[in-house]
């Protein structure tokens, strides 16, 4: 009997476990199974000081710097590490400044990386961020922030290519030689001449075209050239905040129409208040590889008190998330993606540094958003939108 009876209580006790409720997954095991990405990391800007890693983990609250790779082990997978380049002046002599610095920094890029051979791999593909991911690395494009450095010789832009960067944008704050800016002076009325032949020559290379800075006359004549699908990799609602920065709802919808996708900002949310004092310290951290690291510690310093009592944007997560999820209802998940500019101005009180990314995974999730939209808001959009640039390559 004794042989009998016990695969019967055994088989019973696995009947009545299966039959017992798991616990549902946690907003942050959802965010950390998910691939996520950031369409815009300043952080290269950090690259070329010598007393800081970006191998380590850093606090926002004592370090300037938003993102690190002990970081993104918690909380982001990879993103677009971006080739900024100020605007200078429309000459011979500001092109060939420019295009040294951009060089400079491209490899300020692959020496970094390249450094940490086990924890982080330079990618050009969907595919083979997919594949880093699931081996457990995290991953890096390449992209440039204000194409100015190629001056008028657009055959430059292989050169980039081939050192894979695989998404650029034409302008930055001022107007160049390429077209206007948000915060230009309307120079072209949109491209100039040479504008639109690098669209064409971004299409023929397969290089994912970015209009964020752009005006929104450049932006609807990217839009109407461009063969592939285009992105904004760090704009927002200007429904939410009336900035040149942002984008109209009828230009969201336009560009969802051809298959592109606009990534949520954390910067113009609100007014920008940069004060005398703001401005003499950002030009202090622009050149803070130059400081010993007293000399950075304290200027770091100054910099959060100053946070503290006038912050750059007087606002927080929740601001952020009321413009996010306005986005979501004007575009719809399958045309919006994430690119807070880290190290380039953005953050606010409660999203200081990405470390503070799963929470916006748990609000999606309370606001309803499905699984799978969700994937695509943190990195599927993306990803398709990369792999529509290289389909339409050569056309």
């Amino acid at each position: 009997m004794r042989l009998i009876a016990l695969p019967f209580l055994a088989l019973a006790a696995a009947s009545c476990s299966s039959s017992v409720a798991q616990p549902a997954e946690t907003p942050q095991a959802l965010h950390k199974r998910l691939l996520t990405l950031d369409t815009h990391l300043d952080t290269p800007v950090w690259f070329s000081n010598p007393n800081w890693r970006f191998g380590d983990t850093h606090d926002w609250r004592t370090d300037l710097a938003q993102v690190d790779l002990g970081r993104m082990d918690a909380a982001l997978d990879g993103g677009m590490f971006v080739v900024y380049t100020r605007q200078g002046p429309v000459t011979p002599q500001g092109f060939a400044e420019a295009r040294a610095f951009a060089l400079k920094r491209l490899d300020e890029i692959h020496r970094t990386m390249a450094a940490y051979p086990n924890r982080i791999e330079l990618v050009t593909t969907a595919d083979q961020a997919i594949r880093a991911d699931k081996a457990g690395l995290r991953f890096a494009f390449i992209s440039i922030e204000n194409s100015y450095p190629l001056g008028e010789d657009l055959s430059l832009l292989s050169e980039f290519y081939r050192r894979g960067v695989r998404m650029a944008g034409p302008v930055h704050s001022k107007d160049n030689q390429l077209g206007d800016s948000a915060t230009g002076t309307a120079t072209w009325k949109g491209l100039s001449p040479l504008g639109r032949k690098w669209v064409a020559e971004m299409n023929r290379l397969g290089m994912v075209i970015d209009g964020s800075h752009s005006s929104d006359a450049a932006f609807d004549q990217m839009l109407e050239l461009s063969k592939a699908p285009i992105i904004l990799s760090h704009s927002g609602p200007k429904a939410m905040w009336d900035h040149n920065r942002n984008i109209d709802d009828a230009r969201i919808r336009r560009l969802a129409a051809k298959g592109g996708a606009v990534c949520m900002n954390s910067v113009f949310l609100t007014k920008m208040n940069y004060t005398p004092e703001r401005n003499r310290l950002s030009d202090l951290a622009d050149n803070i590889a130059r400081l010993s690291p007293q000399q950075q510690a304290k200027l770091t310093a100054d910099i959060r008190k100053l946070d503290e009592v006038a912050p750059v944007q007087d606002t927080d997560f929740e601001n952020f998330m009321h413009n996010l999820l306005y986005l979501l209802k004007v575009a719809g998940p399958d045309h919006v993606c994430m690119g807070a500019d880290w190290d380039g101005g953005g953050g606010v009180r409660g999203f200081e540094d990405i470390t503070a990314l799963p929470k916006v995974t748990e609000r999606l999730l309370a606001a309803g958003y499905s699984e799978r939209d969700i994937a695509k808001i943190w990195s599927g959009n993306v990803l398709r939108i990369l792999r529509a640039a290289d389909a339409a390559k050569g056309r």
